[in-house]
């Protein structure tokens, strides 16, 4: 037998993916931040939000998720809070609270600034507010955690 022991055959070309990331605000189904659900019209549909609110929720949703605790997201997606409310100190707990949620939101790419935080107390409980720049607009989003 003149022929080979193993099947010879052409090794087709990889595809190389493009690393680039889409960074336009998609309209998305608008999320109620106070009821914790999506909003509903009359018909018991879920409602539609335009680009830019549904960049708000997913930055407002981004900073409440923690880190780690559901597999359905990656390891990018979510906020290190249990780690960052562990310290006693009001000041530790606002720098590390400041750190792990400008890290969560810089993860997407439409993302361009977060800044301006402002902590207030109330006994244990901490309040946040901060805000976010996109990168297709000049004014900032506020957001309340």
């Amino acid at each position: 037998m003149a022929g080979t022991l193993f099947p010879v055959f052409e090794v087709p070309e990889i595809v190389e993916e493009n690393e680039e990331y889409d960074t336009q605000y998609k309209r998305s189904a608008k999320w109620d931040a106070e009821v914790g659900d999506f909003v509903r019209d009359g018909a018991n549909r879920i409602v539609e939000c335009n680009g830019r609110e549904a960049f708000m929720i997913w930055c407002y949703k981004a900073a409440q998720t923690e880190r780690y605790a559901c597999l359905a997201y990656p390891s990018e997606i979510g906020a290190e809070m249990e780690e960052a409310m562990g310290d006693d100190d009001e000041m530790t707990v606002e720098s590390m609270v400041e750190r792990t949620i400008t890290d969560a939101l810089l993860v997407n790419p439409r993302t361009e600034a977060v800044q301006d935080f402002e902590f207030s107390w109330d006994g244990d409980e901490m309040h946040c507010r901060f805000q976010v720049k996109g990168i297709e607009w000049e004014e900032l989003i506020t957001i309340t955690i």
